[in-house]
C-alpha cells in the first residue's frame, strides 16, 4: 500500500474527544523582529547557523545552538538575552552574553565535518525539571552524493551548562544511521526536540528509506516522532504526516527539501511543529502546526510505513502560514516560549538559521499567543 493511501485512510479521522478540552494555540499578534549581523564575531567565534533556541524561565537566559560543523569553530552554544517588554509585548533587542563549546564524554570537542563522530547540532532545550541542557544531534552518514562521509551517530545528548556531556538517550534501532539505504536518510535525522516534566520528544526531519520516498507536489511522507520518559526509556514512536511540497521547483526537475525543522512542547501530548521547505526557484516556505499525539498509532515496532496495515498519524492543525506572514520567509529552524506578558499572553519566538550564507539572515520573530503552557 502506498504512503498516500495509508494517509488517506486516516487523515480525515476525527481527533480523540479528550483533545477538544484543551484550548488550541492561537497567534494573537506580532511583537517584533530582531536580527544579528551576518558573520558576526563574538568572543573569537563566528556567529551563524543558529538552528535551536530555548529559555531558562527562572533566569531569563536564552540558549542558542549553532549547527556550524567546525567550518568556523567547534560545536557550540551561545547564551544571551531577548528584550521583550512584559507590559507592552514590544520586542526591542537581542544580544549575546557568552559562548560554550560542547564536549564529548572524554572532555574533547566534537570532531569537524567529514570525520567520524562529528556533531551536527540542530536543536537545544533547557530542562528546568532536571537543570540540564538537551541537544539534538542530526549526525551524518554517506549517501550517493557524498559516499565518503563516515557515519556519525545521531542522538539526543544531555550536557551541563558548561557544555560537558553528561549522558544521552538510547536511540531506537530503526533510527540509527547506516551506510546502506536503510534507516534515516542523510540530513533527515533528529531535527526537532522538546522537553516536558514527564518526558522528551525528538522528531526526524523526514522519512526513513523504509517508510517511503521523500515528499513531492503530489504526496507527503511520514517522519517519526519518538518519545522517551524523563528517565530515558522509550515510551513510543508516532508518524508525523509531512505535507506535500507546496509548489513545484523551477525548473520542475530542480531540487527541493522539506521536513520538520523544530517542535516545541505545549503539554505532554501536544506540540507545535515548524514544517519548512526549500524549493529551487521559489525559496523557503514555512508553516506552523499544532500536533496531538493522543489517538496516534505507536509505530515503534513497525519497520515499514509505506505498506501494511493502516495507521493513525498524529493529529495536525494549522496555526499560521509563516510564508504568507512576512515574505520573503527565512530558513526558520528554531522555536521557544518566551516570557508571559501582563496581558496573560505567552510569547513565542521563532528564529532562522542563515546557513552562514550572505543571502540569508539570522532573525528572530516574536509573537503573542494564547493556548500555550
Amino acid at each position: 500500500m502506498e504512503i498516500a493511501v495509508v494517509f488517506a485512510m486516516v487523515a480525515g479521522a476525527a481527533p480523540p474527544a479528550s483533545a477538544a478540552r484543551a484550548e488550541p494555540v492561537r497567534i494573537t499578534r506580532f511583537l517584533g523582529e530582531q536580527r544579528l549581523p551576518h558573520l558576526m564575531r563574538f568572543e573569537e567565534t563566528t556567529v551563524g547557523g543558529l538552528s535551536g533556541i530555548d529559555r531558562d524561565p527562572a533566569t531569563g537566559t536564552w540558549y542558542f545552538i549553532s549547527d556550524d560543523r567546525w567550518r568556523y569553530n567547534p560545536a557550540r552554544f551561545y547564551t544571551g538575552r531577548l528584550d521583550i517588554d512584559r507590559e507592552t509585548g514590544e520586542f526591542t533587542g537581542v544580544r549575546l552574553t557568552g559562548v560554550t563549546t560542547l564536549t564529548r564524554a572524554d572532555g574533547t570537542p566534537y570532531p569537524a565535518y567529514g570525520k567520524p563522530g562529528s556533531a551536527d547540532p540542530e536543536s537545544i532545550r533547557y530542562d528546568p525539571w532536571r537543570r540540564r541542557l538537551l541537544w539534538g544531534d542530526e549526525g551524518d552518514r554517506p549517501d550517493t552524493r557524498s559516499p565518503a562521509i563516515p557515519i556519525s551517530p545521531s542522538g539526543v545528548r544531555s550536557a551541563d551548562i558548561q557544555g560537558r556531556n553528561v549522558g544521552e538517550l538510547r536511540v531506537p534501532a530503526n533510527l540509527r544511521l547506516t551506510d546502506t539505504e536503510s534507516g534515516p536518510r542523510r540530513n533527515f535525522g533528529f531535527e526537532g526536540l522538546a522537553v516536558t516534566a514527564r518526558g522528551i520528544a525528538a522528531v526526524t526531519e523526514g522519512p526513513r528509506y523504509e517508510d517511503g520516498p521523500v515528499p513531492t507536489v503530489e504526496r507527503g511522507a511520514p517522519a517519526r516522532l519518538t518519545v522517551w520518559s524523563s528517565g530515558g526509556s522509550v515510551r513510543g514512536q508516532y508518524a508525523y504526516p509531512l505535507d506535500p511540497l507546496p509548489v513545484a521547483p523551477i525548473p520542475p526537475d530542480g531540487d527541493a527539501d522539506t521536513g520538520v525543522s523544530e517542535i516545541l512542547a505545549i503539554d505532554d501530548h501536544r506540540y507545535l511543529a515548524l514544517e519548512r521547505s526549500w524549493i529551487q526557484g521559489v525559496d523557503y516556505r514555512v508553516k506552523l502546526y499544532e500536533i496531538d499525539l493522543r489517538g496516534a498509532t505507536n509505530v515503534l515496532n513497525r519497520d515499514d510505513l509505506s505498506q501494511g496495515a493502516p495507521y493513525r498519524p498524529v493529529g495536525k492543525r494549522l496555526v499560521r502560514d509563516l510564508g504568507a506572514f512576512r515574505p520573503p520567509v527565512q530558513n526558520l529552524e528554531s522555536m521557544a516560549w518566551g516570557p508571559r506578558l501582563a496581558s496573560g499572553e505567552c510569547t513565542l519566538v521563532i528564529g532562522s538559521d542563515d546557513n552562514f550564507d550572505q543571502r540569508e539572515r539570522t532573525t528572530f520573530l516574536a509573537f503573542g499567543a494564547t493556548g500555550c503552557p
